[in-house]
């Protein structure tokens, strides 16, 4: 590609230029060639498939947590379909299905609760008898076990075979592959790469993906980009042989989650048996030592043991089969167990592919992904669980990353109820008030950090987490918290909401292009608007305050921040008339919300806080004790309240005001778990669930933000245009039912018997009685009312009902 002449050395320009030659990196190649991209190289640093991919133990498994992970894992399964016929290479994929044992009642409800997640994502998981199981793989000892849960799409492939076919692909369709390269370094200018640096020349491209897998870190600290990927060691063995290749050749792959190991059929009638120990061990942390090309780690037998002796128990013929083979490697992993995609924040032009755990199983769509997100400017599913920007900088340092890792990795298999809390890496970013709320018994969880309160424990009651899939114990405390922000006061630490200034001559101009609201109101107003993409799907669902003419105050959620910042950073002028600067640590909040917050506001308020001299939708500057606080008359709980932006060393003193001031009306407070109930049944939308990329603000019945009158073009106005004059082809719509059912998110929504949608939120209401799911429905349905839901495998008529079930004429949050 580059060559010596004269001396000199030619730099060569290219158009896409993909680091890293293991299968996620080969897979952008071929989709982006495939695609009809022209000039797209990729460079290996030894040969293809030599850093993780080729010890990989290649199990195809489909289903997911998250509705598009799982749609892009079965673009995987339609690639890995296709692929031997397209290009002419066979690599052993053998389409045989998955088998989950379900070893205990709870592990039966757990694979209830997926197999219903399933039929929500189009996906076909049977539950099925232990006679079933046993008859599908006969190994197996069925003795105990209460059922199974089967994916017949599932398989299993040689994992370097498959690689090599698609790298050929990439070749088919026009892209280049230049093995034995090693990328040194980059230049950059104007927040882009503007040359990277090899061992065979320099390089310019338009666009740069990083799919270096466990060296993407190294390579990214020297572009001062932040990747939290890491990676920890896997061990797995390679049986003998078993007496009946045949049988084993047809066995589906196997997991059995109780007892933390998989299996997978292998070449010559051999089993691999792998698994997900405790204390594993991490790889890297100081450094990928040497080359590191195409080697193992040494065995760790002892580390295994435990596994081994669970494995026995499962197929009691691993107890006489010998090892042919002990497999320790170093697999990539990310700082919450899942990958991490999407254009880099710092840069421009840097787009990341790394953190696989399940490469193999995601090789296929994520390169198609990746592919759509560099060619059409966003991918065409919604992959915010997966989206680089949901981390913070601390996710990528030494201190959290590895302790998180090894602990995401201990629990890939073991029991996870709805709201599980990681354990390591915590207490690390404390409000003002956190001593205060811990005195006041508050059970804590972790958002991006910051300890926030999940739910408070009366006194005589252990502040720790109750969890189960059905009859969660904090649902007792969260409904008493409930009652109390519907008939009195309550006070909500929200310090961890992200924050930000937008300042300058071109802020309002740049507010306006981004937002589907028209920003240009008088000073103290606040406004709760979206910002869309140029399909119309909201990118950033926000308040702004218009602090002056040139100054504007945007607040979102507390993992938001940086996707939002991005966001908008992005679409900013170029020429700096509008800058925007991250406010977060500057200013805790205290949101004070219920029917009795003005008499406990007006009490240690210096400025008169009446209805008339400070309407809803409205912000000031107040004086409360000390403080000087910027008070926003705004909340998520669907009652009179303020969002109190205090700074941040005064706010321990503005809030022990308010709860001796609130005392004489039952002041108390109040966790996320609790604003979950209130503001489902108030009709308010949370952004990453029920509105998101994928939707537009018409589609999700907020339809009153967009402003079309009063303001011009802004991004993604001809889609909303179009959709307010015919009406949108979906709508977000609520449904109902009297029976207190365990809703979470993600169960399956049926009519006349059919799959039309999933939950996208759900709770149950305590004030309106009932349980109430969100869901999108196709227009021509959202006008029925009978329909049902499917929860752990049980189908329970729901009705579909009009508007919020609370409040719907705002009466009382304007009070």
């Amino acid at each position: 590609m580059s060559f010596e002449m004269g001396g000199r050395m030619t730099t060569h320009s290219v158009r896409h230029l993909v680091i890293g030659g293991g299968i996620i990196g080969c897979s952008i190649a071929y989709h982006l060639a495939r695609s009809g991209e022209t000039d797209v190289v990729l460079l290996e640093r030894a040969s293809l498939t030599e850093g993780a991919t080729w010890h990989a133990a290649g199990l195809v498994g489909q289903l997911r947590s998250s509705r598009n992970t799982t749609r892009m894992l079965k673009r995987s399964v339609v690639l890995y379909d296709r692929l031997a016929e397209e290009t002419g290479m066979e690599f052993d994929w053998k389409k045989v299905g998955s088998l989950r044992l379900a070893a205990s009642k709870e592990r039966l409800l757990e694979a209830k609760r997926l197999a219903t997640m399933a039929r929500s994502f189009d996906l076909e998981m049977e539950i099925i008898s232990a006679a079933e199981a046993k008859a599908l793989f006969p190994y197996v000892d069925a003795k105990g076990l209460e059922g199974a849960a089967f994916i017949p799409s599932d398989g299993h492939v040689d994992p370097a075979g498959l690689c090599q076919a698609i790298a050929s692909g990439a070749r088919m369709h026009g892209a280049r592959i230049r093995q034995s390269v090693e990328v040194t370094d980059f230049e950059i200018h104007n927040d882009r790469i503007t040359k990277v640096m090899t061992s065979e020349g320099d390089y310019e491209a338009d666009t740069v993906v990083l799919a270096a897998g466990m060296w993407s870190r190294e390579l990214a600290a020297k572009l001062g980009v932040v990747v939290p990927a890491c990676a920890v060691e896997h061990q797995y063995i390679v049986t003998e042989p078993l007496p009946d290749a045949d049988l084993v050749k047809r066995l589906p792959t196997l997991r059995d989650p109780e007892r933390l190991v998989y299996y997978k059929p292998d070449a010559g009638g051999r089993l691999v048996i792998g698994g997900y120990e405790d204390n594993t061990l991490p790889f890297g942390d100081r450094g990928i030592p040497g080359a590191f090309v195409r080697q193992l780690l040494p065995d760790n037998l002892e580390r295994f043991a435990p596994l081994a002796e669970l494995a026995g128990q499962v197929t009691p013929v691993a107890n006489t089969v010998g090892i042919r083979q002990v497999i320790n490697g170093p697999i990539p992993y990310s700082a919450d167990g899942d990958f991490v995609m999407g254009w880099a924040p710092e840069l421009r032009n840097l787009m990341l592919a790394t953190g696989f755990l399940y490469g193999i199983a995601a090789g296929g769509g994520a390169g198609e992904m990746i592919a759509e997100w560099i060619v059409e400017g966003r991918p065409s599913l919604d992959l915010w669980p997966l989206d680089v920007r949901r981390f913070g900088p601390h996710h990528a340092t030494r201190a959290f990353m590895y302790p998180r890792a090894v602990e995401h990795y201990a629990h890939h298999y073991k029991m996870r109820y709805p709201g599980q809390e990681a354990e390591t890496a915590r207490n690390l970013r404390l409000s003002p008030l956190h001593e205060r709320l811990k005195q006041h018994g508050a059970v804590f969880g972790s958002k991006n950090g910051w300890e926030r309160p999940l739910w408070f424990a009366p006194a005589g009651v252990e502040p720790v987490d109750q969890l189960d899939f059905l009859s969660p114990g904090w649902k007792t405390y969260a409904e008493q918290e409930h009652k109390a922000a519907r008939d009195g006061v309550v006070l909500i630490d929200q310090t961890s909401f992200s924050k930000f200034e937008l300042i300058g001559p071109g802020a309002l101009e740049a507010l306006q292009n981004l937002a589907v609201s028209n920003m240009d109101k008088p000073d103290g107003t606040v406004i709760y608007t979206q910002l869309c993409n140029d399909r119309g799907g909201v990118e950033a669902d926000i308040t702004v305050t218009r602090l002056g003419r040139d100054h504007f105050y945007i607040v979102t959620g507390s993992g938001f921040g940086v996707h939002d910042a991005d966001w908008i950073r992005r679409h900013l002028p170029r020429d700096g008339r509008a800058q925007l600067i991250e406010m977060t640590s500057a200013r805790a909040v205290i949101n004070i919300c219920g029917p009795k917050a003005r008499d406990v506001m007006q009490a240690i308020a210096e400025e008169d806080v009446s209805n008339h001299a400070f309407p809803f939708a409205t912000a000031r500057e107040i004086t409360l004790g000390t403080a000087k606080v910027r008070a926003i008359r705004i909340g998520y709980i669907g009652e009179l309240g303020w969002e109190l932006h205090i700074p941040t060393e005064f706010a321990l003193h503005v809030y022990d005001l308010l709860w001796q001031a609130g005392q004489s009306h039952g002041i108390r407070d109040i966790g996320y778990r609790t604003i979950e109930s209130l503001r489902l049944e108030k009709g308010y939308l949370y952004w990453s669930a029920d509105i998101t990329p994928d939707y537009s603000p018409i589609e999700a019945g907020l339809g009153a933000r967009v402003h079309l009158k009063s303001k011009q073009g802004f991004i993604g106005r001809p889609v909303l245009e179009a959709q307010k004059a015919t009406g949108p082809e979906r709508q977000l719509c609520t449904f109902i039912t009297d029976e207190r059912l365990p809703i979470t998110g993600g169960e399956t929504i049926l009519h006349s018997g059919k799959t039309v949608s999933l939950a996208c939120s759900g709770g149950y209401g305590f004030t309106v009685g009932k349980t109430i799911l969100y869901g999108y429905l196709p227009a021509g349905l959202a006008g029925g009312s009978e329909f049902e839901v499917e929860v752990f495998g049980e189908r329970h008529p729901i009705q579909r009902v009009d508007g919020p079930l609370y409040d719907p004429a705002n009466s009382r949050l304007k009070a």
